[in-house]
């Protein structure tokens, strides 16, 4: 008897050391530990649970610590837990002000009866973290939000000044550009203002004028003024190859076309869809390729060689030609709808005997060019050089004149051209010569000698006068006669001022 009188003295000395140390553990657990009854009446709370609750042993958990609905009938969770009906897992809940994170672990008691330990964790400074978070990151979506539509916004804001810096880059282009169109002439200030007026549209132009007065240069103008400044643009010498070797370059070819075509190939006409394309010397292109061009500018299509189906481009055409179309459709050499065609706006480009008074800016122009280029040492030409230059008939005109200089430059010794270094082409200009004297004879037909001097003097007396503007001393002056001879012949021929 005494034996186990020690042993169950043993055993509950035990027991009060493991309940103590339980209790100890729970003390300083920094978790909410609750432990309820079947019947929801709560047994036992450790500190940290009073701490946040208060003290609520022998209350009702269904009062103070849960919130009872009318699911708790059906589904107690701590009645279903404690029968073990339920299983246990972290759930979340708010009681009171506090954020929890719960568990139920059910478990038979010393006397057998069932009980569920609550385990919970206090998360409101999580959860609060996590709505700020949350909240921060709805802030950042607006956020977001508002720079996306800004960046559109933005992105449109960007279109409209790429635009306007391509209208700027096309305004200065069309400055360098122009600045080699040397000339302060009345002609040349007409023809400036013809290519402001033409080229922002897509209409075809026709360029005339004799070889070497630039019409190269005034396509290339027109095309950076336009709306197709930043797209493709070719050059093509429609004199520079034969018909069919034209042919195909402009409008392409199909596979076996012809010997050696292995595949399909575009024409220019297709490689510069939605550009420009300058077709040069085209008075001299045959009767079939006027046929084909025709298309184009009627319809818009091309046909490849040795194909049948059409291929729309979308294409504006400056075309060139030092020939006179108009008498060439008369001669039945050119087609008359072609020339309509091309015609629809005709800029001329005046010889450069027809504006002397450029030829000192041209000059000097190429002297600045050239001298750089052959780093030579020359800062002006001197009045005896001039004089030259002006009497000259400048057969080759501009081209002509940039030779003459290049030339000149390059041979120069000193610092200053002299006449020894300005070589002109006599053959050109006695072939010119030859040429506008031909053109006086058939002008003015059959009459006598005495007549034709007389309208000769009359015509050159109205192009000095409309040269300067009908100025009449500068007039004189450059006919070198008297300012009252020339008013007596004005009023022989019956000239008026302005």
């Amino acid at each position: 008897m005494d034996t186990l009188n020690l042993e169950l003295r043993k055993t509950k000395e035990e027991i009060d050391r493991l309940v103590r140390n339980w209790r100890a553990l729970l003390d300083v657990m920094p978790e909410m530990v609750v432990l309820i009854r079947e019947d929801c009446i709560i047994e036992y709370m450790n500190p940290s649970a009073i701490t946040v609750f208060g003290d609520l042993c022998r209350q009702d958990c269904r009062k103070n610590l849960c919130h009872a609905d009318d699911r708790c009938k059906l589904c107690c969770p701590i009645t279903l837990s404690a029968s073990g009906k339920r299983k246990s897992g972290l759930e979340e809940t708010r009681i009171g002000d506090v954020d929890v994170e719960y568990s139920f672990v059910p478990f038979q008691g010393y006397m057998g009866d069932r009980l569920v330990m609550m385990v919970m964790r206090d998360i409101t400074e999580r959860k609060l973290h996590e709505q700020e978070l949350s909240s921060f990151h709805n802030n950042i979506e607006e956020i977001l939000q508002q720079k996306i539509s800004e960046l559109k916004e933005s992105e449109k804001t960007q279109q409209n000044l790429f635009r306007e810096i391509n209208v700027l880059k096309r305004k200065l282009q069309n400055k360098d550009q122009a600045d080699e169109m040397i000339g302060t002439s009345r002609k040349m200030r007409e023809l400036r203002e013809m290519i402001d007026q033409v080229a922002g549209s897509d209409a075809t132009i026709l360029i005339t004028g004799e070889s070497g007065t630039g019409k190269e240069l005034v396509a290339n103008l027109i095309r950076k003024c336009s709306s197709r400044a930043d797209k493709p643009f070719l050059k093509v010498n429609c004199n520079s190859i034969n018909d069919n070797l034209l042919e195909s370059d402009l409008f392409g070819y199909e596979k076996g076309a012809f010997t050696g075509a292995g595949g399909r190939k575009k024409g220019k006409f297709e490689i510069v869809d939605n550009g420009t394309i300058f077709l040069d010397e085209i008075g001299d292109i045959s009767p079939k390729m006027q046929s084909s061009l025709l298309r184009v500018l009627q319809n818009g299509e091309v046909i490849r060689v040795g194909g049948n189906s059409p291929v729309h481009v979308d294409v504006r055409v400056i075309a060139a030609t030092n020939v006179d179309l108009a008498k060439a459709v008369q001669d039945g050499v050119f087609r008359l709808d072609l020339y309509y065609r091309l015609n629809i706006i005709n800029i001329m480009i005046p010889a450069l005997r027809e504006r002397k008074e450029d030829i000192v800016d041209l000059a000097t122009f190429f002297v600045k060019r050239y001298r750089e280029a052959f780093k030579k040492d020359i800062d002006f030409l001197p009045h005896s050089i001039i004089s030259r230059l002006l009497m000259h008939d400048w057969p080759g005109n501009v081209r002509e004149l940039e030779n003459v200089i290049q030339r000149a430059v390059l041979m120069c010794k000193n610092s200053v051209i002299t006449e020894n270094e300005l070589i002109f082409d006599t053959k050109a200009a006695s072939s010119s010569t030859n040429d506008y004297l031909t053109q006086v004879c058939q002008q003015f037909g059959k009459k006598s000698l005495k007549d034709i001097i007389t309208d000769f003097e009359r015509e050159i007396i109205v192009n000095c006068l409309q040269k300067n503007e009908g100025n009449v001393q500068v007039a004189a002056n450059e006919l070198k006669v008297g300012k009252t001879g020339l008013y007596d012949k004005m009023k022989r021929f019956g000239l008026k001022t302005k």
